[in-house]
């Protein structure tokens, strides 16, 4: 095994296959990814993996919504705009993506289009729906425990051959997917994974974001 050959490997998808992904395949990869490390062993996720109709359902809402004008509905506060180098890591990828899609600074309907590409969960044939206890606020433990589990699950799909794209978009309707998905009024909704076939032909699938060096966020203390 060569973890960082493997780490390093990996990319989001966001074209996928047309091709449902077998409920033991959703059941393999968490049977992996809930190995994350967890405070205290408390493993405070639930996961609601989401298909088939009810999910083309959630596509269709999240859609409507958003193209009326309906401000986002999250279950947790959320920094709407990125600052300063954050923004600028946020634009390079986007300038990556756009130039892969072939998508002009002033072709509006298909930047409007790749923009709703996230509302409908990038047309994966799998959503799993990351939530935690609302007893648990403020959250902020488990929301890491969250985050972690994430990374197992995008890991150990790249592993299985499927690709992820981690999709703040999809849950920014949140009472949308709540409802649909019948998610419990006790649950808080953090994110959602778009999951399934990468699509090889699809543009953007060719496009890795880069990494800051270590000397951009690290300090070394006593060595």
């Amino acid at each position: 095994m060569d973890f960082t050959h493997f780490a390093k490997s990996r990319k989001s998808a966001r074209g996928f296959l047309d091709k449902p992904v077998p409920k033991q395949v959703v059941d393999d990869i968490l049977a992996t990814a809930k190995w994350a490390p967890s405070s205290y062993n408390t493993q405070t996720w639930r996961v609601h993996a989401v298909t088939g109709e009810t999910l083309d359902r959630i596509r269709e809402g999240n859609t409507k919504n958003t193209l009326e004008g309906k401000p986002h509905v999250r279950d947790f506060p959320y920094k709407e705009e990125y600052e300063g180098e954050h923004r600028k890591r946020q634009i390079d990828v986007a300038i990556q993506l756009f130039e892969a899609m072939e998508i002009a600074r002033d072709d509006k309907e298909k930047r409007l289009d790749w923009m709703l590409r996230g509302f409908r969960q990038f047309d994966a044939p799998v959503s799993l729906v990351l939530t935690y206890n609302k007893y648990l606020e403020p959250a902020a433990i488990s929301q890491f425990a969250l985050g972690s589990l994430a990374y197992g699950i995008v890991l150990a799909a790249w592993e299985r051959k499927l690709g992820c794209v981690i999709n703040g978009q999809g849950i920014m309707q949140s009472d949308v997917v709540r409802d649909l998905a019948g998610i419990p009024d006790d649950e808080s909704i953090m994110i959602c994974i778009a999951l399934g076939y990468p699509d090889d032909n699809f543009a953007a699938n060719n496009v890795r974001s880069t990494r800051a060096a270590n000397s951009d966020f690290v300090r070394y203390v006593g060595f």
